[in-house]
């Protein structure tokens, strides 16, 4: 059990503070990194899961502060996705927004060096999709889980106009 209920507020503080750093960590890190997550990625996700572990706890090694340490973390985890789903500026600020990346048939060159994407992925991801070259997409769009989607000209809705695509070019 804790010394005292100090260390145990402590330990709230401490994994509170350490779960809104990794947050930003991983938001900052962008939409591709958390879609496309390679080995390289995991093995830094580890890593850094026992890099905090320390942080979170002190020196409490209990498993009373594990378990305060993890009843924090599944709290905030839970209160995030519940605010994200209510209010649409806290989620941008903690998913992002999609990204545009194909414009009537012309690649967004800022936005895909922003994204830190590759032509070469682009076109493995319209390969995967079953579209020849970027010429056949009306949009193409980074989504905010890290995913690829592709609308091609011919697939476009009726009363889809390029006022919507405008403003959605422009909010990026």
């Amino acid at each position: 059990m804790f010394t005292t209920w100090a260390i145990a507020l402590q330990i709230v503080v401490r994994t509170g503070a350490v779960y809104v750093l990794v947050l930003l960590g991983v938001r900052l890190t962008g939409k591709r990194e958390v879609g496309q997550m390679t080995p390289f990625d995991l093995t830094l996700l580890l890593l850094l899961s026992n890099a905090v572990q320390n942080a979170m706890t002190g020196p409490d090694t209990s498993l009373m502060g594990g378990a305060v340490a993890a009843t924090v973390l599944l709290s905030m985890n839970y209160t995030v996705a519940a605010l994200s789903g209510v209010s649409r500026k806290f989620r941008r600020v903690v998913q992002g927004s999609p990204s545009l990346l194909i414009h009537d048939g012309a690649l967004v060159m800022d936005h895909l060096k922003k994204e830190h994407l590759t032509v070469d992925e682009v076109m493995r991801a319209l390969r995967e999709h079953g579209i020849g070259c970027v010429e056949e997409v009306a949009i193409g769009v980074l989504e905010v889980d890290g995913s690829l989607s592709f609308l091609k000209k011919d697939e476009l809705p009726t009363g889809f106009r390029g006022r919507h695509r405008s403003r959605f070019l422009k909010r990026n």
